[in-house]
């Protein structure tokens, strides 16, 4: 199965590049955007994956903007050629790699359009590997790289168009590959963890101005760390200026952090994180969350969209709901993206505080699988 990549030195395997090096049926590639209205005017994301052993290919535009949230779900049978960046109207095109991706969302039936272009401000980090076992089966094994950056362009809902300006609006992105759980679940018995199910991760890109923050973390029931990176990198006016290897990343020593949860809720009021360098210098960040973002507007945790599901050879749809009408703890509602200010010494810096946490997390004062704070 010969395509276009493959007259590329990028070669990992002896197969070609449209065969995975293993059959597991959720191995995936995965681009994940994010933009805001520096003042909170609005929050975009995007998400696009590819399943291509499950043979689906899908993708998300999302945007809260006065107070409702509009969302474009695609779906279509997976292309072999992985130049093929397009569901539909939606399409995502690397323009420079790790410097400029356009996103680009034509007029279709659903009212919703964009044509925007993400620039760098930081080079690509690299997190810790996310791994996870279910009774001595692999089920997750995944490489994530996260990178600052600004946006230009537009986007258009129901025919307002609203201009999206470098200055104005920052942003994130990642890319990630690997093994997760997506899709139709499998049959036969049912896994351990299904006795005391659960996930705690957080995860908080913060942009600075001159220099941008990272932490993220997976914790189990009790609190233990499962996963942990956090990281403090320089920022660039220009995206040409941001070097392929940044020398000047400083990776923490270790990381702590605290969520205030909301009464009622398993969605945060407020959270602090302090970062810890070798030498032992200390970053203290708090959030303060000014905008909420559902983060099934791009397919988690959907119950018609969610992701590497069949729809179809080729399935768009449209939709719309008020963000304050939704109730907190459905479970379609927990996993959510918080447009925060923050601030670290006499920095003031705006960024995305994401939380999901299913089941009992003790640190938390959660007892079940979808009780809110006191």
């Amino acid at each position: 199965m010969i395509t276009s990549f493959d007259d590329y030195c990028i070669h990992q395997t002896h197969e070609p590049i449209a065969q995975p090096a293993q059959s597991d049926r959720n191995f995936y590639d995965r681009y994940w955007f994010n933009g805001f209205d520096r003042e909170g005017a609005f929050l975009f994301e995007i998400g696009f994956g590819l399943y291509p052993n499950r043979r689906v290919m899908d993708a998300h535009f999302s945007v809260v903007i006065d107070g409702v949230q509009h969302s474009f779900h695609g779906s279509r049978r997976a292309p072999h050629d992985r130049a093929d960046t397009v569901v539909g109207p939606l399409s995502v095109q690397i323009l420079e790699p790790l410097r400029r991706v356009r996103v680009r969302l034509a007029p279709n039936e659903t009212g919703i359009e964009c044509d925007l272009v993400f620039s760098a401000r930081s080079a690509a980090a690299e997190e810790p590997r996310s791994v996870l076992h279910d009774d001595g089966r692999l089920i997750m094994h995944t490489s994530r790289f996260t990178q600052f950056g600004c946006w230009d362009g537009h986007f258009t809902v129901q025919g307002r168009r609203q201009d999206v300006l470098g200055a104005r609006t920052a942003g994130a992105r990642d890319k990630s590959w690997g093994v997760r759980p997506v899709g139709e679940p499998e049959g036969g018995a049912p896994g351990l963890t299904n006795g005391d199910p659960g996930v705690y991760w957080v995860w908080a890109p913060i942009d600075f101005g001159d220099v941008c923050t990272q932490f993220n973390t997976f914790q189990g029931r009790n609190g233990e760390t499962q996963q942990l990176g956090a990281c403090l990198m320089p920022a660039y006016a220009d995206p040409a200026a941001v070097p392929q290897v940044e020398t000047g990343l400083v990776e923490m020593q270790t990381a702590r952090h605290r969520v205030h949860w909301k009464s009622g809720t398993r969605r945060a009021a407020g959270a602090s994180i302090e970062l810890v360098e070798r030498d032992g210098a200390a970053h203290e960040i708090t959030l303060e969350p000014v905008l909420d973002f559902l983060m099934k507007g791009i397919g988690y945790s959907h119950p018609q969209w969610g992701h590497g599901f069949w729809k179809g050879e080729l399935v768009i749809a449209g939709e719309s709901w008020r963000v304050d009408e939704q109730h907190p703890l459905d479970p379609a509602h927990i996993h959510v993206h918080q447009l925060v200010r923050a601030r670290m010494g006499d920095r003031i810096g705006v960024g995305t505080l994401e939380t999901i946490c299913f089941g009992r997390h003790a640190p938390s004062g959660f007892s079940g699988i979808l009780d809110g704070a006191a």
